[in-house]
């Protein structure tokens, strides 16, 4: 049986776009038997979906299948290219079509995140009256980018990256497919060949397929070498989205790795976001926030040597930069940890928020005029350094908030010797009120420095 040669201008990757499910693969956890989809086929009843997942792992293919297989008629837009005044438009025709047959249109909006709200919600009365059955497909997080209303008239569906052996049987197909594949031109790949394309897939369909069609053109031989693809491949890209959903997973992986003092792991994350193109600065900022919250005052040194860091790589840029960068990570995950300071903070800024106005005490104030004197401003007040224990027993909070603890020390690196140095100054202040009315001695202690 003799095929048509496919025609060369359409992908690959478009010309091996799976027409029935038997050959959708990789997302069992939806098509498995008793799985979500394949109850709602079993049962005949479609419904809104909200197809949530990385690039190439099937949101559009599955969409597209699922409103054949229903036998509805299904219209595509791309978010990205159509406004919603076309959006609209199509939604009335489906409103007049479902009064005169009864059937609903299946409306595929692709990367439907990047429409607003306000257009969001333009979707709501046609998905709530049946008029079309919405389908959206995006790589972001639907709980921060679609609105609350529209996600409660949806199911969200989330598809994974596809396994390797998913994506080897793509490979398989698309060699053995005469009709739409290469399998007309009597091409194979090398035992090597087929793992280092989908190594660099990341779990991509389409980018796996376009790999195997560039290789496969610059083969010289029937059997795709691992140089050919080396040369397709020339560069790995990596699966990084400055502004979406992997953006913040990855700056999470990092800081979370960074806080449970993992120097392997912290390393491997930053080379992720590194060489997915994010911009070392964003990381250097995110090491000095990490140094203040994270590492605190169990080493002060961190914070210095995050910023160094961050000026390092101002300094020098890429790549020599990122070393600086890699040597912050390795020493804020290998430093003592404590968010003491932090949480004294928040407990601090509490009080504050809790009373709006709480009056200086008068022994705290200057009295910088007579009227000032007058008002007993600066009265009570006690100079630390006249006093021959360098402190004074006098109150410095506000009286509402007199014996409040906000920050203590935690039991590692440098907080041992700032517990220390409180504990002294505590016992000290303890042993001035006990001698009130005595000379001033300076005491026998150890100084606070311990």
């Amino acid at each position: 049986m003799t095929h048509k040669a496919p025609d060369p201008h359409i992908p690959l990757a478009e010309r091996m776009r799976p027409r029935n499910l038997d050959r959708f693969y990789g997302q069992d956890h939806l098509l498995g038997p008793g799985k979500i989809l394949t109850e709602l086929i079993e049962a005949g009843r479609l419904v809104s979906l909200i197809f949530w997942g990385p690039p190439g792992s099937g949101k559009t293919t599955l969409g597209t299948m699922l409103a054949d297989h229903f036998h509805l008629p299904y219209v595509f837009f791309s978010a990205v290219l159509s406004g919603i005044k076309e959006v609209k438009e199509v939604m009335a025709q489906a409103e007049r079509q479902k009064k005169l047959t009864r059937t609903p249109l299946v409306l595929f909006i692709d990367e439907i995140h990047r429409f607003n709200k306000a257009q969001q919600a333009a979707f709501l009365p046609y998905v709530e009256r049946g008029d079309i059955i919405l389908f959206g497909s995006t790589t972001e997080n639907p709980s921060f980018e679609i609105i609350a209303p529209l996600l409660s008239r949806t199911k969200v569906l989330v598809l994974q990256p596809l396994s390797e052996a998913a994506l080897a049987r793509v490979l398989d197909d698309a060699l053995a497919d005469a009709e739409h594949g290469l399998g007309g031109r009597g091409v194979t790949l090398s035992p090597e060949a087929g793992p280092l394309i989908i190594d660099a897939s990341n779990g991509d369909a389409r980018r796996s397929l376009n790999s195997l069609e560039i290789a496969a053109s610059l083969a010289k031989d029937p059997v795709i070498g691992a140089a050919d693809v080396q040369e397709a491949l020339q560069r790995r890209v990596q699966l990084y989205d400055k502004d979406g959903e992997e953006h913040y997973n990855l700056i999470s992986a990092l800081h979370k790795s960074l806080r449970n003092s993992d120097v392997q792991a912290s390393l491997y994350w930053l080379a992720r976001m590194l060489a997915g193109g994010e911009d070392p600065l964003y990381i250097a900022r995110r090491l000095v926030r990490f140094a203040s919250e994270d590492v605190g005052l169990a080493d002060p040194q961190a914070l210095s040597l995050a910023l160094d860091a961050k000026s390092a790589y101002d300094f020098l840029g890429s790549p020599e930069g990122e070393l600086a960068l890699a040597e912050a990570v390795v020493y804020l995950a290998s430093a003592p940890k404590s968010n003491r300071v932090y949480a004294a903070l928040g407990k601090v800024m509490k009080d504050v928020e809790s009373s709006p106005y709480e009056p200086v005490p008068l022994q705290l104030r200057n009295a910088v005029t007579r009227l000032m004197k007058d008002l007993s401003y600066g009265a009570g007040y006690e100079y630390a350094h006249d006093s021959d224990f360098e402190t004074t027993v006098m109150e410095t909070l506000p009286e509402r908030f007199r014996g409040r603890v906000y920050y203590e020390p935690g039991p590692l690196g440098k907080e041992l010797d700032i517990r220390k140095r409180m504990d002294w100054w505590a016992g000290l202040k303890s042993k001035i009120r006990n001698e009130q009315g005595k000379p001033g001695k300076r005491s026998d202690q150890d100084g606070p420095s311990g």
